[in-house]
């Protein structure tokens, strides 16, 4: 039969990065042979969260009213209510917000939270113009690429300023200085914090600038939070979330440890977070109930704000130091560098004039049973051509120690042939050129 989709169902069902992603994912999950995952975002499965979960499991199980409102019954279209009191007091008492729990949206997932919010606030307007979503500082989450309905392009990026910091580092700045003049083709400024995939953390001033420029243009500004303060906390430098009546904030429980509950949880203005209500009731009633049950004591004790410093942080940044010290035995006599890790659980390394694409590095190392994140998906919406897009990969290292020690092994087998190669065809060149 001859399959023809819609140009929406085109769009959506091509080829993309968040796509190679995530089978990549699967793929390693059910590979008989060894496969050395770098790429991808499981989490780790952190022994002591795993027992504290099956713990709130059988809690819940064994509370017959509390599990027969969440697995019997329907939500509402924002989430389940008692659930959105207990998480406003939460945040009310950790940072003093005046929000409540008609501030807040829960959603299956957030990948579909910014799917939702990101069509909403832009894409075709009912006047007729059309309006996009500003990245301020590029490469951004992989995940945002592909979210736009429309045919129109949704997204707009900023080139970074490069700081070259003590080798092997290296860290991405805000040109606050590039910010547009005339936004009236923006809705909103959307950044993730900690960033994915770079381990950037906007510094507070920098925010600070930004909510500001924000409010002063009529702009909403989208904070990604799925790796942030105040769950899951990994972050490796204080950076406490900001909240304003123009600004929305995104967390989610992947990255605590529970990707397959899929619960992203939306902070925003009231007539927004109603939008965002009426539109999961039409895509999909309203979104499930065992992320918010699994949690909700946690939520209201309070407890939930301990297992991040307690438990999260300390792991990943465990985990960051091992691999930036096999990194730099690995690579040792091949030029790279690191951006700063401030937090997640990827490091995002650059070979700088690496022979071949960062998407060909993917290739050659999945032939040698090694999964990487190829750069070039990072960076929606930048127009300009710029190499350094091309010599970038992210790397996982919330896996088994031996599994990512090897992975970085090969890595740098693959990558140290390639510079040689390259290095001996150059002289070659040279030597052709300059004749007998």
């Amino acid at each position: 039969m001859d399959v023809r989709f819609s140009l929406f169902g085109e769009k959506l069902a091509r080829e993309s990065g968040i796509l190679q992603l995530m089978e990549d994912l699967g793929q390693a999950l059910r590979q008989p042979g060894p496969v050395y995952m770098l790429g991808g975002g499981n989490p780790a499965k952190i022994p002591a969260l795993v027992a504290r979960f099956r713990q709130a499991l059988r809690e819940l199980a064994e509370d017959t009213p509390r599990f027969l409102r969440v697995v019997t019954d329907y939500a509402e279209p924002q989430g389940l209510g008692e659930f959105r009191a207990d998480l406003a007091r939460l945040f009310r008492s950790q940072y003093g917000w005046p929000i409540g729990p008609e501030n807040i949206v829960l959603t299956n997932g957030s990948q579909q939270a910014f799917a939702l919010l990101f069509n909403m606030l832009a894409g075709p307007m009912p006047d007729g113009s059309v309006r996009r979503i500003l990245f301020p500082l590029a490469p951004e989450y992989v995940g945002y690429a592909d979210l736009g309905w429309s045919q129109e392009p949704l997204f707009r990026s900023l080139k970074p300023e490069i700081e070259l910091q003590t080798a092997p580092f290296f860290k991405y700045r805000v040109n606050l200085a590039d910010l547009p003049q005339d936004t009236r083709d923006l809705a909103a400024v959307c950044l993730s914090r900690p960033t994915n995939p770079s381990g950037n953390v906007l510094t507070q001033a920098e925010m600070e600038t930004l909510v500001r420029w924000t409010r002063e243009r009529g702009l909403w500004l989208i904070a990604d939070g799925a790796y942030a303060a105040p769950f899951p906390y990994i972050q490796f430098v204080e950076a406490p979330p900001l909240w304003d009546e123009h600004v929305v904030l995104s967390f989610s429980l992947s990255k605590l440890g529970l990707p397959g509950v899929r619960m992203g949880i939306l902070i925003a203005a009231e007539p927004l977070a109603r939008g965002l209500a009426a539109m999961n009731a039409v895509l999909s009633l309203a979104p499930g109930n065992l992320g918010a049950g699994l949690v909700w004591e946690m939520v209201r004790t309070g407890e939930i704000l301990d297992l991040g410093p307690r438990h999260v942080r300390p792991f990943y940044q465990a985990k960051r130091d091992q691999t930036l010290t096999w990194l730099a035995t690995y690579l040792k006599d091949v030029p790279y560098r690191v951006h700063q890790p401030e937090g997640t659980f990827f490091l995002w390394v650059w070979f700088p004039g690496l022979p071949v694409s960062s998407q060909e590095l993917y290739r050659r190392l999945k032939a040698r049973g090694v999964l990487v994140v190829p750069g070039e998906y990072f960076f929606p919406g930048l127009e300009d051509p710029w190499p350094h897009r091309h010599e970038c990969i992210r790397i996982n290292v919330a896996g088994p120690e031996d599994v990512v020690q090897e992975g970085l092994r090969r890595l740098a087998e693959t990558v140290r042939d390639l510079y040689e190669k390259a290095g001996a065809a150059a002289q070659a060149g040279q030597a052709a050129r300059e004749g007998p």
